[in-house]
Order: structure tokens, then C-alpha cells, then sequence
């Protein structure tokens, strides 16, 4: 039976994913800073880790689903023989996990996306090689964790790289067909899939994100040019339902897609089963792409593929 450690995993993540771990016959840890509903105490933000040195014994597998950025997490993981996974979707954090010399497998583009949008984009380019749209759309209404929620809104108004062009975030509209939500005006956004997948593919992949309710996302994108947006605390739940839905549009007209409801919850459908392979991997950086493909997630988990 695999051993895993979830750190944060009475969180929005972590909650789901201990119970997907159950099911899939894991022995899944809680670790966390709340004595109340952890397994075992961790604490990931003190200075020399020595409760989460202490909790790695025994462990197969590590998720962080905990929000912390920390690459000494991994590291140390792999110090200690175990596997890590990290469920972020930060590419400067990605960056810095790849630099790493693990003595373990460090696995990466877990979750909804990046993770199920890559396994979709490697799909399409199975069939149709070229350049690669990936869309997100998230339900505004679904309750996130303080970390997504950070991560969403610390986006405003910066810039990554595509190419030799920067990219402010939540500009560059295209619209797209959506099943069930008609023309949908999306922005580009930051996340890792389309870095790892570029350099992987050698192809111009290009993620497009929007929120259910258009207002909201046309909102994002107002709020993009005013200063300090991305330093505001203060944060309103938006309108809108719970459900989510990825795409990947290839070159030539090729589409997979996916859908479901719960963002957390698809994540760690995603996260558990890159757990049950994560130990049998040869040590060093993987991607999910690489790892998994459509075929191995569960069917009957909450997250319809089609």
C-alpha cells in the first residue's frame, strides 16, 4: 500500500484529496498546522522544516496541496526517498523545481490546470502536431482555498513571456464556442501548462482562462491596469456556480474537452492518481503529460471527459 503524505490536507484541495487517495486504496496522511484535523503536525513555514522532516518517515509519496512555495519541500522529500508532488500552477515555482537534483521523482502539472489541461493538449497533439489553444473556465461561485484565491488575484496587472513578446495577464482576448455557455471572450493568463508544454512540443501553446460569470471575467480584466490591484486584500466572492470546463483546440480543428463540477475536487481526482505512479518513476522532474495520459483517470470519480 502507498504511503501519502498530504500537506494541507484538511485545505480545499487537500480535503478532496484525501478522500480520492481512500478510495483508491492509499494510506493518505493529513499534515497540517491544526491539531484538531491533521494526522500529523507540520508546520511548512518554519525555518528548518523539522516537523516535516519528522513526519517523511515511512512516506511513499508527498502532495503538497498546501499553498507553500517552498522548492526545499521537494528536496528534502527526496532526501528522505520519497516522491513529491505539488499541485501549483506558478511557473516561477516550476522553474525552480526543475533546477533541482532530486534524488526522487519530483512531479509537476498536477491538477486541474496545469495537469488535465496538459493531458488534454498531448492528446490533441497525438492527432493534429501544431499549435495548441487551451481554454479554462472556472465557476466564480466555487468556495476556493485563501492559496487559489491569492494566486488568481497576485496575477494582476503582471506580465510572463511568450516567445520574445511579455504578456500582461488577462489581456489578449480571443473568443471562443464554449459548449453550454455560447461565445465566451477569454484572457490569457499565467499559468504553467503552456510553458512546460511549449518546451515540451516545441509548439506555440497558448491558455486562455475566464470565470462562468462574464461580468467577473471582464472585471479581471479592468483590474488588470489599475495600480496595485494584485496587493488588495480585500476580495468578494463573485456570482456564479461551482462548475468547470477545459479545452484544448488544436491547429486544424481537433477539440478535447473536459468538464465537471468542483475545481478542487477535479484536482485532486488528477493529483491522487499521479500518486499511485509517482514512486515507480525514475528520479528527476517529471510533467503529467509524460507521466499520464486521458485513459488513466478514473471514469466514475466527477470528472467527464469526452
Amino acid at each position: 500500500m502507498t504511503t501519502v503524505l498530504v500537506l494541507g490536507g484538511y485545505g480545499a484541495v487537500g480535503a478532496h484529496l484525501m478522500v480520492e487517495l481512500h478510495a483508491m486504496g492509499a494510506n493518505a496522511i493529513a499534515a497540517g498546522r491544526d491539531s484538531a484535523r491533521t494526522d500529523r503536525m507540520v508546520d511548512v513555514t518554519e525555518p528548518g522544516l523539522e516537523s516535516y522532516i519528522a513526519a517523511l518517515a515511512d512516506v511513499d509519496v508527498v502532495v503538497n496541496a498546501s499553498g507553500v512555495e517552498d522548492p526545499r519541500l521537494a528536496e528534502i522529500a527526496g532526501r528522505c526517498g520519497a516522491a513529491f508532488i505539488d499541485i501549483t500552477a506558478t511557473t516561477a515555482y516550476i522553474a525552480e523545481l526543475r533546477r533541482l537534483e532530486s534524488a526522487a521523482p519530483v512531479l509537476v502539472d498536477v491538477g486541474l490546470a496545469p495537469g488535465l489541461t496538459n493531458l488534454l493538449a498531448a492528446a490533441v497533439y497525438r492527432v493534429s502536431p501544431g499549435p495548441i489553444d487551451l481554454v479554462v473556465l472556472l465557476g466564480a461561485g466555487e468556495r476556493h482555498g485563501a492559496a487559489g484565491t491569492a494566486w488568481a488575484y497576485r496575477l494582476l496587472g503582471g506580465h510572463f513571456p511568450d516567445g520574445a513578446r511579455a504578456i500582461r495577464n488577462y489581456t489578449e482576448p480571443k473568443t471562443f464556442d464554449l459548449p453550454g455557455h455560447r461565445r465566451r471572450r477569454l484572457y490569457r493568463v499565467d499559468f504553467s501548462d503552456q510553458h512546460s508544454l511549449r518546451r515540451d512540443l516545441e509548439t506555440p501553446v497558448r491558455t486562455y482562462f475566464g470565470l462562468d460569470s462574464a461580468a467577473a471575467t471582464t472585471a479581471l480584466a479592468i483590474a488588470t491596469w489599475l495600480p496595485g490591484a494584485s496587493s488588495v486584500t480585500w476580495r468578494p466572492h463573485l456570482a456564479g456556480a461551482d462548475d468547470w470546463l477545459v479545452l484544448a483546440y488544436g491547429h486544424d480543428g481537433t477539440i478535447r474537452r473536459a468538464r465537471g463540477r468542483v475545481q478542487s475536487r477535479a484536482t485532486s481526482i488528477v493529483a491522487a492518481t499521479a500518486a499511485t505512479v509517482a514512486p515507480r518513476l525514475p528520479a528527476g522532474v517529471h510533467h503529467l503529460h509524460r507521466v499520464l495520459d486521458l485513459d488513466d483517470l478514473p471514469t466514475t470519480r466527477g470528472i467527464d471527459i469526452d
